[in-house]
């Protein structure tokens, strides 16, 4: 199993930027993606960015694209999530995701591939 922890959320202002961070425990050796999702009140979990754990590459959905980063340490076990120029459509839970190395052929934006989740980590954006 793999324990994933987020934090770094809060409330911020339109403009303003946050970092988030994901904890990784237990048998991290066998994920290989990690990814962040975001769930806004009524709306779909929807897919905002991921990063290949032992390989090269970034991923992000069109609506973070130029003003959220994704970036990883592999030897602390951690993810994080960098928004700046935060807008309040941005106001959602977002969670921390992991996935197995076993769907590696599966699509890296579907919520349905993703074997571990956090608690989440509220987000919010004043206009």
């Amino acid at each position: 199993q793999v324990q994933l922890v987020e934090s770094g959320g809060g409330l911020v202002q339109a403009g303003g930027s946050l970092r988030l961070s994901c904890a990784a425990s237990g048998r991290t050796f066998s994920t290989n993606t990690r990814a962040w999702f975001r769930q806004a009140p009524g709306k779909e979990r929807e897919f905002v960015a991921a990063i290949n754990w032992n390989l090269v590459g970034t991923y992000y959905s069109d609506s973070v694209k130029g003003r959220f980063t994704i970036s990883r340490d592999n030897a602390k076990n951690m993810v994080y999530l960098q928004m700046n120029s935060l807008k309040p459509e941005d106001t959602a839970v977002y969670y921390c995701a992991a996935r197995s190395a076993s769907r590696i052929t599966a699509s890296r934006y579907d919520s349905d591939s993703y074997d571990y989740w956090g608690q989440g980590t509220q987000v919010t954006v004043s206009a």
